[in-house]
């Protein structure tokens, strides 16, 4: 069974001749430890799909099951604390809290959570991102690609059912795009972590298991990333 299954999600904005269509009926099912990249131009509706994956905004129609829950079943308060438990994001903005250094950005989530911190999982994933010398450093003596790996391994932290990324390499250059896709690769092998990333930039689509063309808020194709 896909450990995430969308059913003819539907999400429009106003009426009548006036409606927008940013998603118009997308069926998809993505498996446990599978890289999926969704690509799209901007406003074809792959940013909107990722925040229906998470929860983040409820659709106008249309069902979406995460490791067999039906999430928008749920209400705000539970899906809430659902999304937290069971979905990693990794956004373009890095979004890492200034005031704490490396490791407690990491492991904040699971502190807001009142869980407990498996710091084995938790320091195997730091050593894998190449961050084990950087753990108590602040946000701001960081690289951008460091930022993004700090980021990455808070949503790996948690052990989500899934990770959501949102255009993650938006503000890095090339090269160090380039490095953090492959660490996503990575993470997604060593940890049989499903990952899920929206991107405009077909390049980069490379490194994925699969690729979506998401175009007008439809599938307008699927297939295997190059080389594969």
């Amino acid at each position: 069974m896909p450990i995430l299954q969308i059913e003819a999600l539907k999400k429009y904005y106003g009426k009548g001749e006036h409606v927008v269509k940013a998603l118009d009926g997308i069926t998809l099912s993505v498996e446990k430890g599978e890289f999926v990249v969704i690509v799209g131009t901007s406003g074809s509706g792959k940013s909107t799909l990722l925040h229906m994956l998470g929860g983040l905004d409820r659709p106008t129609e249309g069902k979406v099951y995460l490791d067999g829950n039906d999430i928008f079943s749920m209400n705000d308060e539970k899906l809430t604390i659902f999304r937290r438990r069971s979905v990693g994001f990794v956004f373009q903005s890095f979004n890492l809290i200034p005031i704490l250094n490396v490791y407690e950005n990491i492991v904040l989530p699971i502190e807001l959570d009142g869980a407990r911190v498996d710091k084995g999982y938790v320091n195997k994933v730091i050593g894998a991102l190449g961050l084990k010398e950087k753990v108590n450093n602040l946000p701001l003596n960081l690289s951008g690609g460091q930022q993004q790996r700090v980021a990455i391994a808070r949503a790996l932290a948690t052990k989500p059912s899934i990770v959501l990324a949102d255009e993650p390499t938006g503000n890095l250059d090339s090269k160090t795009s380039q490095e953090v896709l492959i660490l996503m690769k990575q993470m997604s092998e060593q940890f049989n972590q499903t990952i899920v990333m929206i991107t405009h930039n077909e390049e980069i689509s490379q490194t994925a298991d699969r690729v979506i063309r998401i175009e007008d808020g439809t599938i307008a194709g699927r297939s295997a990333a190059v080389g594969r």
